[in-house]
Order: structure tokens, then C-alpha cells, then sequence
């Protein structure tokens, strides 16, 4: 098994990061330094170490779907001290880490899991997986506008990807949109509707892929049952 495969698979961190913990030669097999991607390790043969502690081998996986609330950053740790996703996460005996992330003012849906793998594949690009969001804005977009977001907006690191967008309800002074994304970027949905001039006054997820947000309340979360992530695993390309 390739050495960024095993540390993923062990829930050490995602194949990405497993990599750059490679190349920063904070990894040892059979105390050996290893700085280069390919590595072949045997499980429960050769034993691998990151920053001196061993890695045990492939853990029992965990698949959360948490409704992330307002105040939360979607990181597994923060030094401006601020709240963490992880810390409403409560009696689950691994490291987990959340697929993608939502800003510190957006809430909803956040999948945490120790599956490096699939969460490589679910943030990839390559594999389209559909985020939709509900955005308040302000001003009430018109009919080129929903078409201009639709076909993509030029954003300083290049035009995003066509996008589905509905106008949902339509008020005085403020608008309520549904729109689906297959990209991933940074503060993606509120840097469009900035660029739009209509910025976002609140902005929640509510659907990954086939997954909602049904049954949560924010701050809690529940398991995924093994049909769902067979279903995620197929969804990517993957064999469970």
C-alpha cells in the first residue's frame, strides 16, 4: 500500500495533507526518513511514525453529518481561539476532520469524518460533487443577473463554473436564492454575489450531494448509515 494511502487510511489526515507531511520529512518507515511520494508499506509489518508517534494502521471509519451553526470555524484548530466544529463533536474515539469547509459566518451542512479518501475525492473538482446553498442578500437581483450568475462570474482567481440559481422569495430590500455549485473555492458563494452587487446577508448549506439537512437542529449531528456512504463512496468513484 503507497505510504499517503496507509497514513489516510489510519485517519492520520487526508491524502493531500499525508503528502505535504511527506515532503516536509516528518514521516518514517522503519525509522528511515521519507520524503518522496510511492513508498510501498506493509500493514502491520513496517512500522511508520509521523513526528515520532507510530501510526497503528487503518482505524474503524466515522461519517458525522453535522448542521454547523453561525460562530464556528471548520478547522481542527484555531489560533485566534475561536470556536471549532470538532468541539461539538462528543464521545467518538478518533480524529475527525471536516469535508470542505464553511466560513465562520456561514452555517449548515458539514460532513466530518476520519476517511481521508473520500474526503479527497468529495472536495476534488474532478468529481462534481453538488453543494446547494440558501443565500439572504441584498437588493433583488434581476432576470440578467440570475443569468449572468448561472453562466459564471470573474472572480480574481478566474470565472467560476455554470451554476443552477433560482430566485426563491423576493422581498422589499432583500432577495432569497437557492443555488447548487460543483465547485468548491474559497467564500465561493459570496464573493459571486458580491461581484453581482448583491452581498450576502446570511448564508446557509443545505444539501450535499443527496445529503440535507433533515432531522438537524445547529449544533448537532448525526451518523450516516451505511447506505449513505456506500452511496458517497459510489458517488466518487470509490469501492467501500
Amino acid at each position: 500500500m503507497r505510504l499517503q494511502k496507509y497514513l489516510a487510511l489510519a485517519g492520520v489526515a487526508s491524502r493531500r495533507r499525508a503528502e505535504d507531511l511527506i515532503r516536509a520529512g516528518r514521516v518514517r518507515v522503519n525509522g528511515r526518513v521519507i520524503k518522496v511520494m510511492g513508498v510501498q508499506v506493509e500493514p502491520g509489518q513496517d512500522k511508520v511514525t509521523v513526528d515520532g508517534q507510530p501510526v497503528t494502521g487503518p482505524e474503524r471509519k466515522y461519517y458525522l453529518l453535522l448542521f454547523k451553526p453561525a460562530g464556528y470555524v471548520t478547522t481542527v484548530s484555531d489560533p485566534r481561539g475561536r470556536p471549532k466544529v470538532t468541539d461539538l463533536v462528543h464521545g467518538i474515539p478518533a480524529r475527525l476532520y471536516p469535508v470542505g469547509r464553511l466560513d465562520y459566518a456561514t452555517e449548515g451542512l458539514l460532513l466530518l469524518t476520519n476517511d481521508g479518501e473520500l474526503t479527497l475525492r468529495l472536495t476534488h473538482p474532478r468529481y462534481g460533487v453538488t453543494k446547494t446553498y440558501l443565500a439572504l442578500v441584498r437588493g433583488i437581483p434581476d432576470a440578467n443577473t440570475i443569468q449572468h450568475l448561472r453562466r459564471g462570474v470573474k472572480l480574481e482567481d478566474g470565472p467560476t463554473a455554470p451554476a443552477r440559481v433560482n430566485l426563491c422569495r423576493a422581498g422589499k430590500d432583500s432577495a432569497l436564492l437557492e443555488l447548487t455549485l460543483r465547485e468548491g473555492r474559497n467564500r465561493e458563494v459570496r464573493r459571486m454575489l458580491a461581484a453581482v452587487g448583491h452581498p450576502v446577508l446570511r448564508l446557509r448549506r443545505i444539501r450535499l450531494a443527496f445529503l440535507t439537512l433533515r432531522g438537524l437542529k445547529p449544533g448537532t449531528y448525526r451518523h450516516l448509515t451505511p447506505h449513505e456512504v456506500e452511496r458517497l463512496y459510489r458517488l466518487v468513484g470509490l469501492k467501500k
